[in-house]
């Protein structure tokens, strides 16, 4: 299948060599030059001259809108992927006629979340849920200053509620739309940045009435893990260290870092929905965002 990545930062570089490796014929949108694959600086010039079937925008995330217009004005028809988050704030999404949308919030597709959510499916009763993630982003890119990164910049929807909205995403995904939620956060640490480093948030959900979740850029030691409580069970999941803890019990699994994205383009070649963030869910996480950026600024509790 012919595919294009339009943005060829990290992530893009990632889409394109997973796309590679799948046998797909990959071209790439970059405002620098590129030698690994075919290469176009105008997105229009490239829908016209490679005609993809399989589009992936990766470009930062204040461009989504105006490339997803482009490619919508253009006529593409084929399939889509976006990177996360959607948009920079809630926004509608364009009219088009692409046979295929899914954002690319890939850890739905990690083993162990799968294995989460299976086992929740059968649960009778959740009680509480902790989520935290932090890692330290003058460490994401050691090949480059933090803070000329988009992450730094609030403008080009960097910030730990966006950047780090996998979270938010999942915690929607497994345990149901949130019914109350207050928020506090925001730029606190001394890191050279305009955009949030840390926020914490306190949900009701339909599944779980006391769910919270820590997001920062200050963590030294990176850290991303789940904790469910239900009426049976104490369930621990370390999506770093690849551990499923249930009652004390442990178990690893082997999953390397390009096995979700891999996961994620075959269902996108495949036709596959089962596991794909669609628009809707994508909306509903920017929405939360927002409300999120609101409750934090109002020092109240929102209901829905």
């Amino acid at each position: 299948m012919k595919t294009l990545v339009i943005g060829y930062g990290s992530i893009g570089q990632r889409h394109a060599r997973l796309l590679n490796d799948l046998s797909c014929r990959v071209a790439v949108l970059s405002r620098r030059p590129i030698e690994s694959f075919p290469h176009y600086f105008d997105l229009s010039q490239a829908l016209d001259d490679w005609q993809p079937e399989y589009v992936v925008v990766a470009n930062r995330t204040n461009e989504h809108l105006q490339t997803i217009e482009t490619l919508s004005k253009q006529g593409f028809k084929g399939r889509l992927l976006i990177e996360k988050p959607l948009f920079d704030q809630f926004m509608p999404f364009p009219e088009n006629k692409f046979s295929l949308v899914a954002v690319a919030y890939n850890l739905r597709h990690h083993l162990l979340m799968r294995k989460l959510k299976n086992l929740l499916n059968e649960a009778t009763e959740l009680i509480s849920v902790s989520v935290y993630v932090g890692s330290y982003l003058p460490d994401w890119r050691t090949e480059s200053d933090y803070r000329q990164s988009y992450s730094a910049r609030k403008q080009e929807g960097g910030g730990v509620l966006r950047d780090l909205s996998h979270e938010l995403d999942y915690v929607l995904w497994l345990f149901g739309p949130w019914r109350w939620l207050t928020a506090a956060g925001g730029h606190l640490s001394s890191l050279e940045i305009d955009s949030d480093d840390v926020f914490s948030l306190l949900l009701a959900t339909d599944r779980c009435p006391l769910v919270s979740i820590h997001m920062n850029y200050l963590d030294r030691m990176p850290c991303r893990k789940i904790l469910v409580n239900t009426n049976n069970d104490t369930i621990c999941v370390d999506i770093i260290k690849n551990i499923f803890h249930i009652n004390g019990i442990q178990e690893t699994v082997s999953v390397e870092r390009d096995d979700t994205y891999g996961i994620q383009h075959q269902a996108m070649l495949n036709g596959n929905l089962d596991g794909l963030c669609t628009i809707g869910e994508a909306m509903e996480t920017l929405n939360t965002i927002d409300v999120a950026e609101k409750s934090a600024m109002s020092h109240k509790w929102i209901e829905r």
